[in-house]
């Protein structure tokens, strides 16, 4: 469930040159510089349990259902193990970029940092970076907007996979939900076509600008999504079989396509500033940030876990696909694809936000509604065409996992916080440790990247060469 709180409860900060630092006054009387983290707006932001809501909607989407196959990758000890891990890393990283953001907010007078922004700023902190900050910030909106992006190719193949199982199943579909019997497929198009079929419905989607008009379909996919949880968990913990007889830790070769699913599913860092931000009490946020993200851990190892001792070494792709074929949970198929494809907006909104701006200052009032409506268009076609070109859920999620989320969650964070206190007395273990931290970022995101790569050549070629002998 993406967050949606980045541009409906207040201003946009995202780009530098829009910050109202110029014109607005952030230093309390009598004070000669910011010492905490303020916020605009005294009491007008969101309240404690908002903010929570809105840090759990940020991370749990599409990811989360990837998460039981992610286990299997690892292992039935080592995944959930390295889950827990990784969640704590990610909350730690989490939690030093807004520290960061704090610090420099304070040294540099700006009321509010968005991610790319602390980026540039830190660099500007680095006598020899200072000359290439402003690529610090590109960087960072390049991989946000990968990431976001890439979300929304996820989303395609998960909407085209879980309706085309729907419609080929339900013939055979019936009301019995203890046997899981094998239905009848009856063979209907190609999953690329079901995501042609969802391309103009999307487009519509995306037309509508203000997301304060999509609140009402938000709340209800929200809604339906909570439900398919619910159910999904209740299936699963009524058909762990006895005993258990998988293996405790999976081959090394895919140990990187866990990574990549498992770093994918912490979708949340990008939201975590806008959240600090617009809260009534950001002194709070801390609190806010371990009790949610230990909430969302826990979602994570505990479905991951029991989703792969439900289904053992059969499971494949969302585990929505490996649901029993009875109307319950063939509903619970169709009431996460309406909350997916609402999603979509929100997801689609933080890229809209940093490419359309720019495009439409270049041109005049007349054409802005056009140019920015052509964007729009231009961009859900593009997440359409790549989803078509890797047509399968659990490589699409760990590739972009493992190219852009791991960038944001684990690499940046850490050498931020080293250029950004690297002249006030930083110790030398917490140097190491960043430097620790960054690095395995980095090797999972290139061995990560290449063997998510290596099997969907081989997928494909698979694929190729069974329509080829079909047609012999």
């Amino acid at each position: 469930m993406a967050s949606d709180i980045n541009y409906q409860d207040g201003p946009d900060f995202s780009r530098r040159d829009e910050s109202p630092a110029e014109d607005e006054p952030i230093h309390s009387p009598g004070s000669p510089r910011q010492t905490e983290y303020e916020r605009i707006g005294g009491r007008t932001g969101s309240s404690f349990l908002q903010t929570l809501i809105h840090l759990l909607k940020g991370n749990i989407g599409t990811g989360l259902l990837g998460l039981p196959l992610a286990v299997k990758n690892a292992g039935l000890v080592l995944g959930p193990l390295s889950l827990l891990a990784m969640g704590i890393v990610a909350v730690h990283c989490m939690n030093l970029l807004v520290r960061c953001a704090h610090h420099l907010s304070a040294k540099m007078g700006k009321p509010f940092l968005s991610y790319g922004d602390a980026v540039e700023y830190g660099m500007e902190n680095v006598s020899w970076l200072s000359r290439h900050s402003l690529w610090g910030r590109r960087v960072v909106n390049m991989f946000l907007n990968i990431t976001q992006l890439g979300f929304c190719c996820v989303y395609f193949v998960f909407l085209s996979d879980n309706v085309k199982q729907v419609v080929e199943t339900a013939n055979g579909t019936t009301g019995n939900c203890h046997n899981n019997q094998t239905a009848v497929i009856v063979p209907s198009y190609d999953s690329r076509l079901y995501m042609l079929f969802f391309l103009p419905f999307i487009i519509v989607l995306v037309f509508i600008r203000n997301l304060k008009y999509l609140a009402p379909l938000s709340l209800v996919a929200n809604i339906s999504m909570c439900v398919s949880l619910v159910l999904i968990y209740y299936y699963c913990l009524t058909n762990i079989p006895y005993p258990i007889n998988l293996p405790l830790a999976g081959r090394g070769v895919d140990y990187p396509l866990f990574f990549g699913t498992a770093i994918f599913a912490f979708e949340g860092i990008g939201v975590v500033l806008p959240l600090e931000n617009k809260m009534q009490n950001p002194r709070n946020f801390t609190t806010v940030l371990y009790l949610g993200m230990g909430i969302v851990t826990t979602l994570y190892i505990s479905l991951g876990t029991i989703g792969y001792i439900g289904f053992g070494e059969h499971i494949r792709g969302s585990i929505t696909l490996n649901l029993p074929l009875c109307w319950l949970y063939q509903a619970v198929k169709l009431l996460y694809s309406f909350g997916i494809y609402i999603t979509y907006a929100l997801q689609f909104y933080v890229s809209a936000e940093i490419l359309i701006p720019p495009a439409v200052a270049r041109c005049g009032p007349r054409w802005a509604l056009m140019v920015d409506l052509s964007i729009r268009v231009a961009l859900v076609v593009l997440t359409c065409a790549l989803a078509i070109l890797i047509p399968e859920l659990d490589l699409v999620i760990s590739l972009v996992g493992s190219v852009s989320s791991s960038a944001l969650a684990l690499i940046i964070p850490p050498l931020l916080q080293i250029i950004t206190f690297h002249n006030e007395d930083m110790k030398l273990w917490v140097m190491v440790k960043d430097i620790g931290i960054s690095l395995i970022g980095f090797v999972g995101f290139v061995a990560g990247t290449y063997i998510s790569i290596q099997e969907i050549v081989a997928r494909n070629s698979s694929r190729h060469n069974g329509t080829h002998l079909q047609l012999l």
